[in-house]
């Protein structure tokens, strides 16, 4: 990747925390501003001078001493009070975070003094001696992350309590009788705690919303959406705000726009979609180039900045995709109908045309608002089909519509073309150090009433990387164009990853007969190997999990660092405003500056990013628990049958199994480990036997059959049967 990208602001310069840090780790130890240098591994001028600007400032907020001219040493008094962020254990213990005390505080159950998890608090800290482990004790909550909460209410005579599956959540909520609402005995319940006594065990809620009785489809669905504080529905006056909008193509709009309805267009999605919200166009010029067309939904034409409908949708962000439903971030009439880019049917886009030669250069470009005509829409598998046969005939079995039809050698030669192109610039993107994670997607086939009735790996094949290489471009492109201007804009941001990290995955993959060759100081390149490596073997789901986790989190915001992931020193999101907000402010910002607006206000864009990065990550959660659920639920209908699987973890409570079949993570735990008394070695990753001195290690093969299946907690446990000794 080229070089990273910051602007030299007073934010981006500041090393208060990670000098913080550096005095805290040797407590008794004085640093000069040259040591502090050398630890962060900074020797140019300008940092220099900002250690010593830092360690002034620091000397002068009576975080640290000056023990003599030049020489800096942690301020050691005994008690301090710190703001941050409280983060739960499943034991009732808590670890406080906070970036200016240096490393993590352990809070004792009765030190949490009614702090929840993910809360704001100010800490009294003390044991701050070196070799001691710091402790603290919450003096006060400054910020709730939250107090709605979903759970079971348990009803009594003058009373109820409502318990929650949450293993963070270390107490039952306590429900006055007139408060309980409509709620029956044992329904699941939504909860909003509206006090804690200072004296009481529990906080007192009033139960808000009945969502149904536990372990039925709906009711578990629901209950995932409203633990994240994600809605299920849109409310009455944004459906009807949103049926009122006039979505007729106009003589008048399309004078506004350049007209490309005459240039093959064509749109490539999944079999199931229901929006389509890009399409690609193509045209071989007489130069020899292409002319190709990235076409994106004109979202913001609709959705005027200042209505009700537009709030909803920045509230909510983004659509979530569960398992069995999607829940949009726009009313249908636009997500389905207006905005959807639907075959033989006349759209508003926003547009990045590139004229692009044989050896994949962009020679030029042009950005705007569009007018097409999609004259085909094809699923994956039927572009991929065209890719494989160069054949112009879908046959039944692969056709969307259920027969056989033929396509137009003009869209068959356009496929080919995209393809061959989408190839190139893959490998230059490879090349340039971007990191190919192909994870395996579990899905599942469903009857009509959302049953699982199997489950399926969804795989990236060429037509799914022909899509991917060119929304990439047009991401990249349009950050790169407002980025150059120096203009508030909102990318898409992926720092570095973690190095604690992948040293601590390295120990875990070593396991398994692999390692990352952190000597040639091209961790991209090592990742790469290292997921080609594993692919297609019983353990790819597990690593390629590990090294996922491994990485930082991409996320959106004004202050571009590049992104690391796919090597673009610039980056943004563009291509999908049906279903995220970001695209959306996107489009607005760029249509602003095409129009020769100055820059936007930084701030309050910062302060949109972070609402959006948010609720990406409350959507993801639901989403991996939608997935959970129906793991779950279909393993409960195969209790009786052995299953093969992997150990992807050892714990001193038991051991994970993962399910080479179907992905299905669950726990044997030790004391079903019948056939030996285990205990846990934390070196070997291993359970070992006292008697056999059997090792039931981390990467091994073993047969399982289902335990248990709770559909409430979405949790597995497993019984332990044999090792596969073919393994």
């Amino acid at each position: 990747m080229g070089k990273r990208l910051k602007k030299p602001t007073q934010k981006q310069l500041d090393f208060s925390d990670k000098i913080i840090k550096i005095l805290s780790n040797s407590a008794n130890k004085e640093f000069t501003y040259k040591q502090i240098a050398a630890k962060l591994e900074l020797d140019d001028t300008q940092s220099r001078n900002q250690i010593i600007k830092d360690l002034k400032l620091l000397t002068a907020d009576k975080k640290i001493v000056e023990t003599e001219p030049g020489k800096y040493l942690i301020k050691t008094e005994s008690k301090e009070y710190y703001e941050g962020k409280i983060d739960m254990t499943s034991r009732k213990t808590a670890y406080f975070v906070c970036p200016d005390f240096g490393e993590d505080v352990f809070i004792p159950t009765n030190n949490l003094n009614h702090a929840l998890d993910k809360d704001i608090v100010k800490v009294y800290v003390y044991n701050r001696r070196r070799g001691k482990r710091p402790e603290g004790e919450v003096v006060e909550i400054v910020e709730r992350a939250k107090t709605d909460f979903v759970g079971v209410i348990d009803i009594q005579k003058n009373f109820a309590f409502v318990s929650t599956a949450n293993p963070k959540m270390y107490t039952d909520i306590f429900i006055p009788k007139d408060k309980i609402g409509e709620a029956e005995q044992g329904d699941v319940v939504l909860v909003h705690i509206e006090d804690w006594p200072r004296k009481a065990d529990s906080p007192f809620g009033v139960v808000s919303k009945v969502l149904g009785k536990p372990g039925e489809h709906d009711t578990e669905i629901h209950a995932i959406l409203a633990e994240y504080g994600l809605p299920s529905e849109f409310p009455i006056e944004i459906e009807t705000f949103a049926q009122k909008i006039d979505t007729s193509i106009t003589p008048e709009e399309i004078a506004n726009r350049r007209d490309m309805r005459d240039t093959l267009t064509f749109t490539i999605d999944p079999k199931d979609a229901k929006d389509f919200d890009d399409a690609l166009s193509f045209k071989k010029l007489e130069n020899g180039n292409y002319e190709i067309g990235i076409h994106i939904a004109d979202v913001s034409y609709y959705l005027e900045e200042g209505t009700i409908l537009d709030d909803e949708a920045y509230q909510r962000a983004t659509s979530v995709y569960l398992v069995d439903r999607v829940v949009p971030m726009l009313p249908e009439v636009l997500s389905n109908f207006a905005c959807s880019l639907r075959p033989q049917e006349e759209k508003y886009t926003f547009s990045a045309v590139f004229e692009i030669s044989e050896k994949c250069e962009v020679v030029n470009q042009w950005f705007g608002r569009t007018v097409i005509y999609s004259d085909q829409r094809f699923a994956y598998e039927e572009a991929q089909y065209i890719i494989e046969t160069k054949d112009d005939t879908i046959p039944e079995d692969i056709s969307i519509t259920g027969t056989s039809y033929q396509v137009s050698p003009e869209i068959v030669a356009a496929t080919l073309k995209l393809d061959e192109l989408a190839k190139i610039f893959r490998r230059k993107r490879m090349n340039d150090g971007a990191i190919s994670f192909d994870k395996v997607e579990v899905k599942f086939n469903l009857d009509e009433n959302g049953e699982p009735e199997g489950v399926y790996f969804k795989v990236s094949k060429d037509a799914n990387h022909l899509i991917e290489e060119f929304m990439l471009l047009a991401n990249k492109k349009v950050a790169e164009y407002i980025g150059k201007q120096k203009k508030t804009f909102i990318y898409r941001i992926h720092d570095e990853p973690n190095e604690d990290k992948l040293f601590a995955m390295q120990a875990v993959i070593a396991k398994f007969g692999y390692k990352i060759d952190f000597k040639q100081g091209d961790v991209s390149k090592a990742l790469n190997q290292l997921m080609a490596d594993v692919n297609g073997k019983k353990e790819q789901n597990l690593i390629d999990t590990l090294a996922i986790r491994s990485m930082s989190k991409a996320k959106y915001s004004t202050d571009n660092i590049g992104h690391y992931g796919l090597a673009f020193d610039y980056y943004s999101h563009f291509t999908s405003p049906i279903r995220r907000y970001p695209d959306v402010m996107v489009h607005r910002l760029l249509q602003f500056y095409l129009d020769g607006a100055k820059s936007a206000d930084e701030e309050l864009y910062e302060t949109k990013c972070l609402h959006c990065s948010t609720m990406e990550g409350l959507a993801t959660n639901a989403e991996r628990d939608s997935i959970k659920y129906m793991q779950v639920k279909y393993m409960q209908d195969h209790q009786d049958q052995e299953f093969l699987g992997v150990i992807s973890g050892v714990t001193e409570w038991g051991i994970y199994v993962e399910i080479i079949e179907n992905k299905c993570e669950g726990m044997v735990r030790i004391r079903d480990l019948k056939d030996d008394y285990y205990t846990f070695d934390e070196k070997q990753y291993a359970m070992v036997g006292a008697t056999s001195e059997q090792l039931l290690q981390l990467g091994d093969e073993i047969y399982v059959t289902v335990k248990n299946a709770d559909l409430v907690k979405k949790q597995l446990d497993f019984n332990y049967v044999r090792r596969n000794e073919n393994n």
